[in-house]
């Protein structure tokens, strides 16, 4: 069951409220000793998340479909100092890997948390997918209760029917959930449609330093500004960037940012680090001068980055580039 993206929190006695956790969602289907995990694309995660197979086999109900979202708590201690923790997703992208011995020690290193918002068939084999979501979610709590008292690893994600709870949730969001999913009471499970849910992010801004920028791969202009924020051990550290720039603009850019190019640029955490996605011209850049400060939007941080592209919204020739830290964040 998809959601569909909208600006407003929907109100209404038929509305319920939920965090919407950033990682990847999960179908989890246990039949006596054997359980499988399914992406929403219908592909099999069953391999690459091992501590959660492990989990759900140990839990006493034999059968059951779950629906939720597998997250991994951020505990890399390579993230900058001062900047809030929360979910990694990044992590969750190196589980994906074609090496059953990598899984394993990531599996042991970085362990997964499969936090579950739907029950799709019980513990008696029943299928509840026709039952309004009010039902199921009575069924679901029951199922957690019985099942889940105490576990860490499996857990119950909250709701509220509460507006103004729901409001709060969605002001706080960026680094550990994602926005707010409101789901209706009334409708069954309808798989691969949107109609009864919807999801609400919470756009922020933030004030970066303009650490270094990368050319476009077609043309010697600028094609990306890299940007950077303060520790409070003063290390600049790259934590994304931005790139909605027409052609006149990125001409602009490149007459204004190549002046500035000297070294170091980052001196925490740089941009162009190993990837299985990076190439030789990806991981090129050039480092600038700490002069420049952007405002630009974003949705969502963690792991000590922007989780996507951020928007450019204006200069801050104002603001001292020292001033862009970390903390802004947490007090967004």
């Amino acid at each position: 069951m998809e959601a569909l993206l909208v600006s407003e929190i929907p109100e209404g006695d038929n509305w319920e409220y939920e965090p919407k956790w950033d990682g990847f969602r999960c179908l989890a289907f246990r039949d006596d000793r054997k359980v499988e995990l399914q992406s929403k694309s219908g592909q099999t995660l069953t391999r690459y998340f091992p501590e959660i197979v492990a989990e759900l086999l140990r839990l006493k109900a034999k059968q059951f479909v779950l629906d939720g979202e597998l997250v991994i708590p951020d505990r890399t201690e390579a993230a900058p100092r001062g900047a809030a923790l929360g979910f990694s997703f990044d992590a969750l992208l190196q589980r994906i890997h074609p090496a059953a011995s990598r899984v394993t020690k990531l599996s042991v290193e970085t362990p997964a948390r499969f936090i579950v918002f739907d029950l799709l068939v019980d513990d008696a084999g029943k299928p509840l997918a026709q039952l309004p979501l009010s039902k199921r979610r009575v069924k679901l709590e029951g199922f957690a209760k019985k099942y889940l008292a105490k576990n860490e690893t499996v857990e119950l994600s909250p709701k509220t029917d509460n507006i103004k709870l729901a409001r709060e949730w969605l002001s706080t969001t960026g680094i550990k959930i994602d926005g707010i999913i409101a789901k209706r009471l009334d409708l069954p499970y309808r798989s691969g449609e949107r109609d009864g849910m919807q999801k609400v992010k919470r756009m922020r801004t933030a004030d970066c330093v303009v650490g270094g920028f990368r050319y476009a791969s077609s043309d010697k202009v600028v094609g990306s500004l890299l940007l950077g924020l303060y520790d409070d051990a003063g290390l600049l550290h790259h934590v994304g960037y931005t790139s909605s720039f027409n052609a006149a603009q990125k001409k602009e850019l490149t007459e204004k940012l190549e002046p500035l190019i000297a070294p170091p640029g980052f001196t925490g955490n740089k941009p162009g680090g190993p990837s299985r996605w990076s190439t030789k011209k990806t991981s090129e850049w050039e480092p600038l001068k700490t002069k420049l400060v952007v405002e630009v939007q974003y949705d969502h941080f963690t792991g000590g980055r922007f989780r996507h592209g951020t928007r450019f919204l204006r200069w801050r020739p104002e603001k001292k580039p020292k001033l862009c830290d970390f903390e802004q964040l947490s007090k967004d």
